[in-house]
């Protein structure tokens, strides 16, 4: 049959995911990078993804495929709220007996920042370790109402001033999404805002499509355990510019 469905440019997408918690039939999924419609049949063609798409990349169209099917979007919906093993769980673990797995929060950068400098040698402003987000305990006490960085580990590198720009006083932890599970990403975030109840939470990724579900596993984490709380995007160019910013909240 003929009728409305999503139509997704490629050349547009940039793999944010934003577009995915506000597809209220689960049609939407992001793979290798870029946003595509699970089924047809799961999209309704109302477009309700449309506005949250920083890029433009969705639009509707009409053509032939298969007619909207409500019940099979209930059952997809049912199997995507099955319970799930707790992300302490996952085949990732915490570090088991590696000291650098040991949770330490440094001092405050101000008492650092008082102390004589080295010469040549910038003041860090990392504050507590580890980073890693497979190795961060969701309970640890510098994330408890911390205004939170969720960084691809590649963002640092291409940022000259990271530490200025976006470290200084804020927690954070870091992830490659290309080579890392983005579900277990998600779980994990989850229930680290569950239970730190960050203030802010802002996501850091590269402009690649790659480097999109990093973006994706916090927006969804977000919307199930914080939504009311300020969230933000800034895909970061290869070149250190800031190509894109997006506040959610």
């Amino acid at each position: 049959m003929k009728r409305k469905i999503i139509r997704i440019d490629e050349e547009k997408c940039n793999g944010c995911g934003l577009c995915i918690p506000n597809c209220h039939e689960g049609a939407l999924k992001i793979t290798d990078g870029k946003a595509r419609i699970v089924k047809d049949l799961f999209c309704d063609g109302l477009g309700a993804c449309l506005g949250h798409c920083p890029t433009g990349a969705l639009t509707i169209e009409e053509r032939d495929t298969e007619a909207f099917d409500e019940r099979a979007v209930q059952q997809h919906l049912a199997r995507q709220q099955q319970p799930k093993p707790p992300a302490g769980d996952h085949h990732h673990h915490n570090g088991g007996g590696c000291p650098g797995g040991r949770a330490r929060q440094m001092a405050p950068r101000v008492e650092i920042a008082a102390q004589a400098p080295v010469e040549g040698q910038a003041p860090s402003s990392l504050a507590q370790w580890p980073v890693q987000l497979k190795l961060v305990s969701p309970g640890a006490p510098y994330l408890k109402n911390a205004e939170l960085l969720i960084c691809a580990d590649c963002v640092p590198f291409a940022v000259g001033d990271f530490h200025q720009r976006y470290l200084q006083g804020r927690a954070i932890v870091i992830g490659c999404p290309k080579l890392d599970d983005v579900e277990f990403y998600q779980e994990k975030l989850e229930q680290m805002f569950a239970q730190a109840r960050p203030r802010k939470v802002i996501v850091l990724r590269m402009e690649v499509p790659c480097c999109g579900g990093i973006a994706q596993a916090a927006q969804e984490a977000h919307q199930k355990a914080i939504p009311q709380t300020p969230f933000e995007v800034h895909v970061i160019g290869i070149e250190g510019n800031i190509e894109c910013l997006v506040v959610v909240a």
